[in-house]
């Protein structure tokens, strides 16, 4: 049987990254959870590997009550002193009071837009970019649409989403779809 063709940057020796290539990465996204969970653990994620979140993600699941922004909105000090000492997550003060603040940030874009995914979805006039990506060297770090959009955020107060993690927020989530063309998801377009 012949061996699926994926993206460059998978690593084929792991399967919860394989698992994650071939189930979520770029795949249009447009509720509301789970785009709340990408970003927090996006912002999670800054200075470190995306193995070491997806590691940790279903202790992040459970710390941070299912990715309810609802939820993690309404934390208080002692949720942060909680977070502090579990060893499932990463134990950054400020990474803990970024998801919280960011939590708050969300539910007010919410309000605003109707939802999340309409205010998101608007940096990509609503479609997903397609790039062209032969090879690892192919793939940008940032994209102009990233940069206004980590503006955008930055002005509305949420913070640990810069330019680079924006970027990668809009590939995770299928704002993008930076699928090498000869990855057997390049022409997917699935919807969650």
């Amino acid at each position: 049987m012949k061996e699926k063709r994926r993206c460059p940057w998978v690593p084929l020796d792991i399967p919860l990254y394989v698992k994650y290539h071939d189930t979520e990465w770029g795949v249009p996204t447009y509720n509301d959870i789970t785009l709340f969970e990408f970003l927090l653990l996006e912002s999670a994620q800054a200075g470190l590997s995306w193995l070491t979140i997806l590691k940790k993600r279903e202790n992040y699941r459970k710390a941070f009550r299912n990715f309810n922004p609802r939820i993690v909105a309404k934390f208080t000090s002692q949720d942060v002193e909680r977070l502090i000492q579990d060893p499932g997550i990463i134990r950054n003060r400020a990474k803990i009071l970024a998801a919280i603040n960011n939590a708050q940030r969300f539910l007010e874009v919410q309000k605003e837009f109707g939802s999340f995914s309409t205010y998101m979805w608007r940096f990509v006039d609503n479609e997903p970019i397609h790039h062209t990506i032969k090879n690892i060297q192919d793939y940008p770090t940032k994209i102009r649409e990233a940069e206004l959009w980590a503006i955008d955020l930055k002005k509305r107060g949420f913070t640990f989403f810069g330019p680079t993690i924006c970027y990668a927020h809009m590939q995770a989530v299928g704002m993008v779809c930076d699928h090498s063309v000869d990855c057997f998801k390049y022409k997917s377009k699935n919807k969650k």
